[in-house]
C-alpha cells in the first residue's frame, strides 16, 4: 500500500493508505471525505462541553438577549420543557446568553466529556506519530458514540436549531464562521506533491511509479490558492541536531582561544564525519574482541 502523509499547509492532518493504480480523483474524494469528517468531529467535540455546562441552545431570536429583554419582547423557549436532560437539569447560566442554562447533572456531564475525549483521540494528529492511517470507518467510530452519548443525556433529543443536532443531521450552517474557511469540498480540492499538482484523470503511478511501498507527503489546497509551500530539506528534529552540533563546536573553539592546547585534536567536533555518523546511528561505536 502507498502511504500518503496528508497536510494542509505545514500542518499534519492524517495518514492515508491507497494503491498506485488508484485514480487521482478517487484519492481526492476519499481524502476530502476524511478531512472534512475530522473537522465535523472536531466541531461537535467543541460544542458538547458547552452543552454539558449550559444546556441546549436557545432559539436564534433569543440568543444574546438579557432576561429583561426576553420578558419585554415576550419571547419563550418552547424547547426548554421538551429537551430535558436525564436525571433533571442543573441551573448553570450562560454568561453570553447562547444556551438556556438548564445543564445536565454531573453524572450525565461525565458521560458527555468522556465520550468527547475518546472521539478526539481517534482523529488526533498524534495518529501520524503513531503511524496509524485514518479511514472513514474511524470517522464513523468517532461520530456514533458522540451521537449515542447525546441520546443518553437527552433522550427526547435536542432542539432542531442546536448546532450539535444540525451537525449529526448534516444541516450545519457554517456561513460567516472561521470553520467554513477550513472546509475543503471535493470539487475545489487540489492534491499537490513535490511542488506539482496531481491532475484528475491520471493515476498515482503516473507520478510516483509502481512501487506499492512508497511513502510521500501530499498537500491539499483549494483551487485558486496557488501551490503550497514545499517541504523543507531537513526535518525540524534534524535542524535542532545541527544547531546543537554547531553550538558545541563554538564552545570548544572558545575554550581553545583561552589556552594554547593540542588536546582539541581529540574533540568530537574535529571529526568531519561526526554529524553524518550521528544521523546514521554510527556514533559511540567501539571495537574489541568478544
Amino acid at each position: 500500500m502507498v502511504q500518503l502523509h496528508v497536510k494542509r499547509g505545514d500542518e499534519s492532518q492524517f495518514l492515508f493508505n491507497t494503491t498506485v493504480d488508484s485514480p487521482v480523483e478517487t484519492v481526492i474524494q476519499q481524502i476530502t471525505a476524511i478531512y472534512n469528517g475530522r473537522l465535523k468531529v472536531d466541531r461537535i467535540c467543541s460544542e458538547i462541553p458547552e452543552l454539558a455546562d449550559h444546556g441546549t441552545t436557545l432559539p436564534p431570536n433569543m440568543q444574546g438577549l438579557t432576561e429583561e429583554q426576553i420578558v419585554e419582547l415576550n419571547l419563550n423557549d418552547e424547547w426548554e420543557d421538551k429537551c430535558v436532560p436525564s436525571g433533571g437539569p442543573v441551573l448553570r447560566r450562560d454568561e453570553i446568553g447562547r444556551r438556556n442554562g438548564q445543564a445536565p447533572n454531573d453524572k450525565m456531564k461525565e458521560v458527555l466529556m468522556r465520550t468527547v475525549e475518546e472521539a478526539k483521540a481517534l482523529i488526533s494528529m498524534k495518529q501520524v506519530q503513531a503511524n496509524v492511517c485514518v479511514t472513514m470507518e474511524m470517522i464513523k467510530e468517532a461520530l456514533d458514540p458522540l451521537r449515542g452519548a447525546v441520546m443518553i443525556v437527552y433522550p427526547m433529543g435536542l432542539p432542531p436549531h442546536d448546532p450539535i443536532r444540525m451537525e449529526f443531521e448534516d444541516r450545519e450552517d457554517l456561513s460567516g464562521t472561521q470553520a467554513s474557511l477550513q472546509v475543503v469540498t471535493e470539487d475545489e480540492c487540489q492534491l499537490w506533491w513535490a511542488g506539482k499538482e496531481m491532475q484528475r484523470g491520471k493515476k498515482l503511478q503516473d507520478y510516483i511509479g509502481k512501487n506499492e511501498k512508497t511513502k510521500l507527503v501530499v498537500k491539499i489546497q483549494k483551487k485558486g490558492q496557488g501551490a503550497p509551500g514545499r517541504e523543507p530539506l531537513v526535518t525540524e528534529e534534524q535542524q535542532k541536531q545541527m544547531m546543537m552540533h554547531q553550538y558545541r563546536r563554538q564552545e570548544e573553539l572558545k575554550k581553545l582561544q583561552e589556552g594554547d592546547d593540542d588536546s582539541y585534536l581529540d574533540s568530537e567536533w574535529t571529526d568531519r564525519q561526526a554529524l553524518r555518523k550521528q544521523f546514521q546511528g554510527l556514533s559511540n561505536i567501539t571495537w574489541g574482541p568478544r
